[in-house]
């Protein structure tokens, strides 16, 4: 995609889609973030829009709509992780040491890279096989366990 060819698609489409995007997920932060990923996709996948199937609108909607299924399903399955890591059982104290625990490995994601967050949620969350997240991702599976490598080591530096 030519330069003027990407800057007269985002003049064209960006604040409407923008403005989509704020009033869909009611959050503005959220919003601009998936508004930029869109774009990034746009550059790294436009060689696939075909203007006989849609209209550049409809492409760019579409591919924003993924974006954002994309992240809900990213940010479901990072709780479904952190349920499986430290899942409360019983009560008295040694229910309220769980929910210390918890509270910790939340601390530790929090550390953690959006990258490295994602691959551990693919990892523990959705029990994935490394090959399997290096699919999902489009990452080599060289990199996806370096990423769950380096994050199990961040995190075990801030739990310990």
């Amino acid at each position: 995609m030519r330069d003027d060819d990407f800057e007269r698609l985002y003049a064209a489409h960006a604040e409407p889609l923008l403005g989509f995007l704020v009033y869909r997920t009611g959050d503005r932060a959220l919003a601009e973030d998936v508004v930029a990923d869109t774009f990034e996709r746009v550059l790294r996948t436009h060689f696939r829009f075909d203007p006989r199937k849609s209209s550049e609108k409809t492409w760019l909607y579409t591919i924003a709509m993924n974006v954002l299924r994309d992240r809900s399903r990213r940010a479901a399955s990072e709780a479904r992780a952190l349920e499986r890591a430290v899942e409360p059982v019983g009560g008295g104290s040694a229910g309220v040491e769980m929910i210390d625990d918890r509270d910790e490995l939340r601390r530790a994601l929090a550390a953690l890279t959006p990258e490295e967050r994602e691959a551990v949620s693919l990892r523990f969350g959705a029990d994935l096989t490394l090959p399997e997240i290096a699919k999902v991702t489009g990452e080599s599976r060289s990199t996806v366990h370096g990423r769950v490598y380096r994050a199990l080591e961040k995190m075990r530096g801030k739990i310990a």
